[in-house]
């Protein structure tokens, strides 16, 4: 086997956003993420649920599993039983993430996707990120405008977390007493620094940092030969 890339520790990273978490519906958003997914339900999570981005659940190879009717999805977004993982224009210490515009609202800079989904998503169901450029632009004090909703916003939302950041730098969570930003993992080849570096706020950095796992010879194997075959994952990180 060849070296492992940075896109394929993103995957690992992005994978085991859904370990453990049962029959659930993961909703990956975004190339490195959709590789994650289809890797954790060929593996160690083999009950997630997928789907074709519009009304059928399907198997690792396409094949029709089931119908997931409008009313179905509804349910089982308000109800916790899905596992999103979005992309990220800005994102704060506290998680709070944007996707609708830059700079004010009322007059923004830049007009981008919009709110969509995600003030849904972040309340009523787990909601992971995927941030393919880590910079001081994605990573900021305060974002400009609140779509999906962290956790100093979230008091008494039911279903509400945000079980990690992923980005090409490293695995990031919330695992701090007021709920901010922490550096759970670095991708091999990166240091503390650069991420202290690219990030605008100041990030809760434990004194041991462990460093993204490796994945398995039958991992690989998998993500190279089966799954992502023609290297779409190189798009989103190249290194």
């Amino acid at each position: 086997m060849s070296e492992v890339t940075r896109a394929e520790y993103c995957v690992i990273a992005c994978a085991e956003a859904w370990r453990g978490a049962g029959e659930i519906l993961a909703s990956p958003m975004g190339l490195i993420p959709s590789v994650g997914a289809r890797l954790a339900r060929h593996t160690f999570a083999p009950d997630l649920l997928l789907t074709d981005g519009e009304a059928l659940l399907v198997g690792l190879d396409g094949t029709v599993e089931g119908w997931l009717p409008y009313r179905q999805h509804l349910a089982l977004v308000t109800g916790g039983r899905r596992h999103v993982m979005m992309g990220a224009s800005q994102i704060d210490r506290y998680g709070n993430q944007n996707i609708a515009c830059i700079g004010d609202w009322a007059k923004p800079t830049r007009q981008l996707l919009g709110v969509r989904g995600a003030p849904v998503n972040t309340l009523n169901n787990p909601t992971s990120y995927w941030v393919p450029r880590h910079s001081r632009r994605v990573f900021v004090e305060r974002v400009d405008m609140v779509c999906g909703v962290g956790y100093d916003r979230a008091a008494g939302a039911r279903h509400h977390r945000i079980p990690r950041v992923v980005s090409d730098l490293g695995v990031f969570d919330f695992a701090t007493p007021d709920r901010s930003m922490r550096l759970a993992s670095l991708h091999p080849g990166v240091s503390v620094e650069q991420v202290r570096e690219a990030t605008g706020f100041d990030l809760v950095v434990p004194d041991e940092v462990s460093r993204t796992r490796e994945p398995t010879a039958g991992e690989l194997r998998l993500i190279r030969e089966v799954i992502d075959p023609e290297d779409t994952r190189a798009r989103e990180v190249a290194c």
